[in-house]
Formats: structure tokens, C-alpha cells, sequence
């Protein structure tokens, strides 16, 4: 099991050094998201200062984009990374692709499984040499002229991880995809009974085996070196579970453990007009719904409990920290993690390594 870090786009300086620091710390990747930033441009930096660390982006939303400028951007990043680049794709929820990038929704699974297809098609032309010919229920690449194909580079295809909580999506992770990259609004219980068997159901479907394929799990962890420290991270995840909780696609996750009648009370007050919906919201988050989602502790328990949670489940672990942790507190609860390792190894589980913030 891996340990990755979150790379926040700051500054040109920011990207650099936090790069040079997840690297010297023993960070397994480091990666972007897709939020008020691009999830392309910071890899650029960080690639030029970096010679080992695992680089990609968790999520770049798919929806907004088409397969020929993705597979550009992924082109170049395994290029300027010398092949450690991996593409993390994700289809983002249907309001955000109609209203914020004016793109077309439909069929989102089937969808994002063909735009993977596409985007191995044009790199496997770019990289042989051959022609470029893909043409599928949504998308078209059947042009590709000298002037506009890039020179290979020998550094082999990118490897391509799919975003995904439900079932539908998770398969298609499988069938699909190098990897999946679990969203934070996921618990222990819901991985084992759902995520996992999906994930084999679609791997089967192709005949690929676990080994060759990735399950990345972020992890709400509310931490810090105070009492008052970590009660405002907690109240901050709290905060968080309770917005991700008010939306419908993460419903299955709450029915799952039976708390059905809290996402719909939720997604009800999230509709609302009162100013004050967001905390009224968080209230209703209570401690047994925060302790299944969240880890809460000091940074040497903290390491200790990711791993009894997650030994077995995940491949890679990263936290999802909605406040602003110090690197070396997280880096803190990373040594913790490598600590109690040997624990994990006694159980027959995954080999232990890097987690991921968020």
C-alpha cells in the first residue's frame, strides 16, 4: 500500500517545492485535482523537479474535454515526466458538465469507458506510427495527418485510472481502466461489500488480474498536534461528509449503512434557501456517521488506524484533509503509517506504503 500526496497549484515556486518535498519524503505520488485549478499544467513543474515520484491527476474531468486533447496532455506529461505520468479521469456530476462546461451528458459509464478507448487508440497511433482509426457510439478520431501527430517518445502508454463510488462506475473501472480511484465519501465496509466485488467483476470481464490493477482509496482524516487542533479538523470533515452526503450519487453509500433517511434529509436542505443550511446540515452529521467515514486521532494513532482499516482494501492510500494541515504534520501520520506496517504484513495483506492528501 502506497501513500501519496495532494499537489495544490499555488504558486510556480509552491508546485516546486511541495514536488521536491513529497519525493525526499518517500511519497509514492503525487497528484492534482480538478477543482478551481487546471489538473495538467502544475505536473509540467513538477516533473522538472522531480526524478522518481509517481505524478498524475485525480480526477481531470473527462467530460469537459475530448479524447484528442487528453491524450495531448497525457502525451507530453509521460514525456517531460520520463514515463511516470498516469492520467486519472473522472466524470463529474451531470449539472457540472451541462451548466459549468456547456459539454453534452449521457450514459456516463458507457461513455467514459469508450473516451478511454479513444484516448489509448490515438496514443497507440502516435506511438506506432499507424493510423488513427476509432470510431464508437460517442466519439470519432479517424484524421491524423504528419503535421499534427507528435514524435513518440518510447516511454509506453500512460496508465489510465477512472474515478468512481457506485457500482455501475466501479465496473467499468475494470473493465477499463489501470486503476480506480475511490472518492473519500466511501467507508471500510462499503469498499468490501461493493466497491471490491465490482472491481473483480469487471477485471474478470477482461481477463486482467488484481495485481495489474490499482484500487486507490482516499480517506477523510481529521488530525493535528492539539485537542483544538483536531476538533477543528474534525468539525471541518464533519462539515464536508455533510455536503457530500446531500448529494445523490453518493446516496448508495449511506443507504449501504443504513442512514437512507440522512441523504435525503440532507440533499432536502442543501435545496433550501436559508443561509444557514450548511451548518444546520453539519449538525445532522452525528458521531457514529463522522467515526465510519472519518479517521480522528493524533498523528501516531492515526497511522495505526489507516492501516487496520484499509490493510487489505486498498493499494494506495491518500487523506482527504477539507482544512489546511501542515506538510509535516501529514508527513507525521505517514511515518505512522509506515510504523505499523508489520501489523498489516501478520495479517497476509498488502505490502504498506505512501498516502495521499487531499
Amino acid at each position: 500500500m502506497k501513500i501519496d500526496a495532494r499537489l495544490d497549484p499555488g504558486s510556480l515556486d509552491d508546485i516546486r517545492d511541495a514536488a521536491r518535498h513529497a519525493e525526499s519524503a518517500g511519497y509514492g505520488g503525487l497528484w492534482t485535482s480538478e477543482t478551481a485549478h487546471d489538473p495538467f499544467l502544475p505536473l509540467v513543474v513538477a516533473a522538472e523537479h522531480t526524478s522518481h515520484i509517481e505524478l498524475g491527476c485525480a480526477v481531470a474531468v473527462a467530460f469537459a474535454r475530448n479524447p484528442m486533447t487528453v491524450a495531448n496532455a497525457a502525451h507530453d506529461l509521460q514525456r517531460f515526466s520520463g514515463g511516470r505520468f498516469t492520467l486519472g479521469l473522472g466524470t463529474q456530476v451531470r449539472s457540472h458538465v451541462e451548466r459549468r462546461f456547456s459539454m453534452p451528458w449521457s450514459s456516463p459509464a458507457a461513455r467514459l469507458e469508450e473516451f478511454i478507448h479513444a484516448v489509448r487508440a490515438i496514443l497507440g497511433s502516435w506511438e506506432e506510427g499507424t493510423p488513427l482509426s476509432f470510431e464508437g457510439a460517442f466519439y470519432r478520431h479517424t484524421l491524423m495527418t504528419a503535421m499534427f501527430r507528435p514524435e513518440p517518445h518510447g516511454l509506453g502508454m500512460p496508465r489510465i485510472i477512472i474515478g468512481g463510488v457506485g457500482p455501475a462506475m466501479v465496473r467499468t473501472a475494470g473493465r477499463a481502466a489501470d486503476g480506480l480511484l475511490v472518492h473519500a465519501f466511501s467507508t471500510p465496509s462499503y469498499l468490501e461489500s461493493v466497491v471490491l466485488p465490482a472491481v473483480t467483476e469487471g477485471l474478470d470481464a477482461r481477463g486482467t488480474l488484481r495485481t495489474a490493477f490499482d484500487v486507490s482509496c482516499r480517506v477523510f482524516l481529521a488530525t493535528g498536534r492539539t485537542e483544538d487542533d483536531i476538533r477543528a479538523a474534525t468539525e471541518a470533515v464533519r462539515r464536508r461528509i455533510a455536503f457530500y452526503g446531500s448529494t445523490p450519487a453518493y446516496q448508495p453509500v449511506l443507504e449501504h449503512h443504513g442512514w437512507g433517511e440522512l441523504g435525503s434529509e440532507l440533499n432536502r436542505l442543501s435545496r433550501t434557501d436559508d443561509p444557514d443550511r450548511w451548518a444546520t446540515m453539519a449538525q445532522l452529521v452525528d458521531d457514529q456517521v463522522l467515526g465510519t467515514f472519518a479517521v480522528i486521532a493524533p498523528p501516531a494513532m492515526a497511522g495505526a488506524a489507516l492501516v487496520e482499516r484499509y490493510s487489505g482494501i486498498a493499494d494506495r492510500l491518500w487523506y482527504y484533509t477539507p482544512y489546511h494541515p501542515d506538510s509535516g504534520l501529514l508527513d507525521e501520520v505517514t511515518a505512522a503509517v509506515r510504523d505499523s506496517s508489520p501489523a498489516r504484513a501478520e495479517r497476509g495483506s498488502m505490502p504498506a506504503g505512501p498516502v495521499r492528501e487531499s
